[in-house]
Protein backbone atom coordinates (compact mmCIF):
# COMPACT_ATOMS: atom_id res chain seq x y z
CA UNK A 1 0.00 0.00 0.00
CA UNK A 2 1.30 3.46 -0.91
CA UNK A 3 2.23 5.82 1.92
CA UNK A 4 1.03 9.40 1.57
CA UNK A 5 2.95 12.19 3.27
CA UNK A 6 2.48 15.93 3.21
CA UNK A 7 5.49 18.10 2.41
CA UNK A 8 6.48 20.13 5.47
CA UNK A 9 8.23 23.37 4.51
CA UNK A 10 10.01 23.83 7.87
CA UNK A 11 11.36 20.27 7.79
CA UNK A 12 12.67 20.73 4.25
CA UNK A 13 14.25 24.12 5.08
CA UNK A 14 16.06 22.53 8.04
CA UNK A 15 17.82 20.08 5.70
CA UNK A 16 20.16 22.75 4.30
CA UNK A 17 21.74 26.04 5.34
CA UNK A 18 23.29 27.48 2.17
CA UNK A 19 21.71 30.60 0.75
CA UNK A 20 20.72 31.53 -2.80
CA UNK A 21 20.52 27.83 -3.71
CA UNK A 22 16.90 26.82 -4.45
CA UNK A 23 15.91 23.21 -3.73
CA UNK A 24 13.03 21.47 -5.51
CA UNK A 25 10.44 19.93 -3.18
CA UNK A 26 7.66 19.10 -5.66
CA UNK A 27 6.55 19.31 -9.28
CA UNK A 28 3.14 20.09 -10.74
CA UNK A 29 3.05 19.36 -14.45
CA UNK A 30 6.02 21.37 -15.77
CA UNK A 31 6.25 23.67 -12.73
CA UNK A 32 8.61 23.23 -9.80
CA UNK A 33 8.06 24.28 -6.20
CA UNK A 34 11.42 25.36 -4.78
CA UNK A 35 12.39 26.45 -1.29
CA UNK A 36 15.32 28.76 -0.70
CA UNK A 37 17.07 30.75 2.00
CA UNK A 38 18.34 34.19 1.04
CA UNK A 39 20.08 37.07 2.75
CA UNK A 40 21.62 40.20 1.28
CA UNK A 41 21.43 41.49 -2.26
CA UNK A 42 20.90 39.47 -5.42
CA UNK A 43 21.59 40.59 -9.00
CA UNK A 44 19.38 42.41 -11.49
CA UNK A 45 17.82 39.84 -13.81
CA UNK A 46 14.64 38.88 -15.61
CA UNK A 47 12.97 35.78 -16.96
CA UNK A 48 11.92 36.60 -20.53
CA UNK A 49 9.71 33.54 -20.99
CA UNK A 50 7.99 33.05 -17.63
CA UNK A 51 6.42 34.69 -14.60
CA UNK A 52 8.01 33.92 -11.22
CA UNK A 53 6.11 33.51 -7.93
CA UNK A 54 7.72 34.43 -4.59
CA UNK A 55 5.95 33.11 -1.47
CA UNK A 56 7.51 34.27 1.82
CA UNK A 57 7.40 31.69 4.60
CA UNK A 58 9.62 33.52 7.12
CA UNK A 59 11.32 36.92 7.10
CA UNK A 60 10.73 39.99 4.96
CA UNK A 61 11.60 40.10 1.27
CA UNK A 62 12.03 43.25 -0.77
CA UNK A 63 11.87 42.93 -4.54
CA UNK A 64 13.40 45.91 -6.29
CA UNK A 65 12.30 47.01 -9.74
CA UNK A 66 13.87 49.72 -11.88
CA UNK A 67 10.95 52.01 -10.99
CA UNK A 68 10.18 51.01 -7.38
CA UNK A 69 9.97 48.06 -5.00
CA UNK A 70 7.56 45.84 -3.07
CA UNK A 71 7.92 44.29 0.38
CA UNK A 72 6.57 40.78 0.81
CA UNK A 73 5.98 39.52 4.37
CA UNK A 74 5.38 36.03 5.80
CA UNK A 75 2.18 34.55 4.45
CA UNK A 76 2.26 36.82 1.40
CA UNK A 77 3.25 36.27 -2.20
CA UNK A 78 4.09 38.31 -5.27
CA UNK A 79 4.27 37.28 -8.91
CA UNK A 80 6.91 39.02 -11.02
CA UNK A 81 5.62 39.12 -14.61
CA UNK A 82 7.79 37.64 -17.33
CA UNK A 83 10.34 40.00 -18.78
CA UNK A 84 10.29 42.39 -15.79
CA UNK A 85 13.77 43.12 -14.45
CA UNK A 86 13.95 42.60 -10.68
CA UNK A 87 16.39 42.14 -7.80
CA UNK A 88 15.44 40.33 -4.57
CA UNK A 89 16.89 41.66 -1.31
CA UNK A 90 16.70 40.48 2.31
CA UNK A 91 18.16 42.52 5.19
CA UNK A 92 17.93 39.36 7.36
CA UNK A 93 17.48 35.77 6.24
CA UNK A 94 14.27 35.08 4.35
CA UNK A 95 12.91 31.59 3.83
CA UNK A 96 10.62 31.37 0.85
CA UNK A 97 9.14 29.27 -1.90
CA UNK A 98 9.52 29.93 -5.61
CA UNK A 99 7.17 28.55 -8.22
CA UNK A 100 8.46 28.50 -11.77
CA UNK A 101 8.72 26.17 -14.76
CA UNK A 102 11.28 23.38 -14.65
CA UNK A 103 14.63 24.52 -16.07
CA UNK A 104 14.43 28.21 -15.12
CA UNK A 105 17.76 29.51 -13.79
CA UNK A 106 17.62 31.73 -10.71
CA UNK A 107 19.69 34.42 -12.47
CA UNK A 108 17.79 34.33 -15.77
CA UNK A 109 20.22 34.97 -18.63
CA UNK A 110 22.63 37.02 -16.46
CA UNK A 111 24.74 34.11 -15.18
CA UNK A 112 27.56 34.75 -12.72
CA UNK A 113 28.55 33.43 -9.33
CA UNK A 114 24.98 33.59 -7.94
CA UNK A 115 23.69 31.12 -10.55
CA UNK A 116 22.56 28.05 -8.61
CA UNK A 117 22.64 24.49 -9.82
CA UNK A 118 19.22 23.71 -11.23
CA UNK A 119 16.90 20.79 -10.50
CA UNK A 120 18.38 19.90 -7.07
CA UNK A 121 15.80 17.91 -5.10
CA UNK A 122 15.61 17.75 -1.33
Amino acid sequence: MKTYKAINFAEKLNLFSEQWSPKVIAELNDYQFKIVRIEGDFIWHDHPDTDEAFIVLDGELRIDFRDGSITVKPGEMYVVPKGVEHKPYAAKEVRMMLIEPRGVLNTGNEGGERTAQNDVWI
